[in-house]
């Protein structure tokens, strides 16, 4: 009898192992693993494309383990096949003890489908114990230069045959050149910062055709005019010498960050013929930085223009302005002005400052802002410090003053063209009836941001000339 005892418990633990594996787990740490997270389809599509991909789920415990629910989340481009059974969807799929599963996809595009954005997404829930995992799956939708995690190195220039489509983010390497020709459709996705360390010549050109766009990927709706569709353009702090004309800016997080480079000629960063309109959260961020902006419209962001920490700056006929409406609410002045910074520990830095305006606009309603130009100082002595503001229209309760001001126009409408806040609809042009039609101070500029000519004499003020 006392032999037989090693050969009961071998029987015992077989029999307990047993009905364990024949058993479900319904822990919600049960352990699922997923040969992929993401099913990217590589192919570009010139034609109507139809490619199939696959993920494994995987029932990594011990015992048997139900999906309560397999589902495609969309389903307008892709389709599946769960473990040989077509559908969008199955539930109480059963996986024995460190068994799996095959989820074949099949994506289907019509590449000249009207407003078919360039990025295809949707995604497979996989359901089990009250907790959810997601495959995210993506495919190009038209037919584009795609570029994912990109590095420029050298001195490297665009075409304008097809747009470019930008995944993962894009890198200008120190003491790289891009150039980028006029016409040149840029396309970002969520996850795609524009990261300058060298140098970014746009070479945009008069007429809507050959400005250069950026602007993120969503062509669908509603995506299309959502702010903070992409991350924005970062000027880092070895970048200089850039130079952006007749370029459009739209639906960022941050449109232009630069930082660092305030001394020096050329400037880090000169804007000309630019919009940026319709940021999150800046249009316009400048940090000890040098920036030269002329004929720009930084329109319906959640900050217009902040330039802080000091700096070089000249803002000549440009226009900011600010409007509430569904996407955004106008909480921010159009236009902020600081020589510091502050730190997370809570104390500040100083820098000095010389900063510009001329026959500029700043304006914003249907808000609640009563001063649309905030000019702050910290710190005195021998730090550097000029703000000036010479025949600009701006709406304030209080001016500013730490800021020298000449010939200015207060708290008076500029009379734009055409204001719909309810259908975002913003025609920035001067009425033939606008107080700040030749009001402004002779300059350089022989040319207004749609590139028609400006007089010689007293031209209109902001980004437009009345023609």
């Amino acid at each position: 009898m006392h032999n037989l005892r090693p050969f009961i418990l071998l029987i015992a633990t077989l029999a307990l192992f047993s009905c364990r594996k024949d058993s479900f787990i319904t822990s919600k740490d049960a352990i699922v693993r997923l040969s992929s997270d993401t099913l990217f389809f590589d192919t570009v599509f010139v034609s109507t494309g139809s490619i199939t991909e696959a993920v494994k789920v995987i029932n990594g415990n011990d015992q048997k383990l139900r999906l309560s629910d397999v589902k495609l989340m969309d389903g307008s481009f892709f389709s599946i096949n769960i473990n040989g059974a077509p559908g969008p969807q199955r539930q109480n799929v059963e996986l024995a003890a460190g068994d799996s599963i095959y989820i074949f996809v099949a994506v289907r595009i019509q590449p000249n489908a009207a407003n078919l954005p360039f990025i295809v997404q949707d995604s497979i829930q996989v359901a089990f114990n009250g907790v959810s995992q997601y495959i995210q799956l993506r495919a190009w939708g038209k037919n584009a230069h795609f570029l994912r995690n990109q590095v420029i190195e050298g001195n490297v220039t665009w075409d304008n045959t097809l747009p470019y489509v930008i995944q993962g983010g894009l890198q200008v390497d120190t003491n790289a050149t891009l150039t980028i020709p006029a016409g040149c459709r840029i396309y970002l996705h969520a996850d795609a910062p524009f990261l300058v360390d060298g140098t970014l010549q746009i070479q945009g050109a008069k007429g809507d055709s050959n400005h250069v766009i950026f602007r993120g990927d969503r062509l669908d709706d509603p995506y299309r005019d959502f702010p903070g569709g992409w991350p924005g353009i970062y000027f880092r702090q070895t970048s200089k010498a850039n130079s952006l004309a007749y370029t459009d800016i739209k639906n960022a997080y941050q449109a232009i960050v630069a930082t660092g480079s305030p001394l020096g000629s050329p400037p880090q960063l000169t804007l000309d013929q630019c919009i940026i309109d319709n940021s999150y959260d800046a249009g316009i961020m400048g940090i000890q930085t040098s920036i030269q902006a002329s004929n720009c419209l930084i329109s319906n962001c959640g900050k217009n223009i902040v330039l802080s920490y000091g700096g070089n700056y000249q803002f000549l006929h440009c226009t900011a302005v600010g409007f509430s409406n569904d996407y955004l609410t106008h909480s921010q002045p159009v236009l902020a002005v600081s020589n510091y910074i502050t730190q997370d520990n809570g104390t500040s830095l100083n820098a000095d400052l010389s900063a510009d305006f001329i026959n500029c606009i700043f304006w914003g309603a249907s808000g609640t802002v009563d001063n649309e130009v905030q000019v702050t100082r910290q710190g005195s002595g021998s730090t550097g410090y000029h703000v000036g503001f010479s025949n600009c229209d701006w709406k304030v309760k209080t001016a500013p003053t730490n800021a020298t001001v000449s010939n200015m126009i207060a708290n008076t409408d500029p009379l734009f063209d055409s204001v719909n806040n309810s259908r975002r609809y913003y025609d920035f042009h001067l009425r033939a009836a606008s107080p700040l039609i030749d009001k402004g101070i002779s300059s350089s500029l022989t040319i207004d941001l749609d590139g028609n000519p400006r007089p010689v004499g007293l031209p209109d003020l902001g980004c437009y000339e009345l023609q």
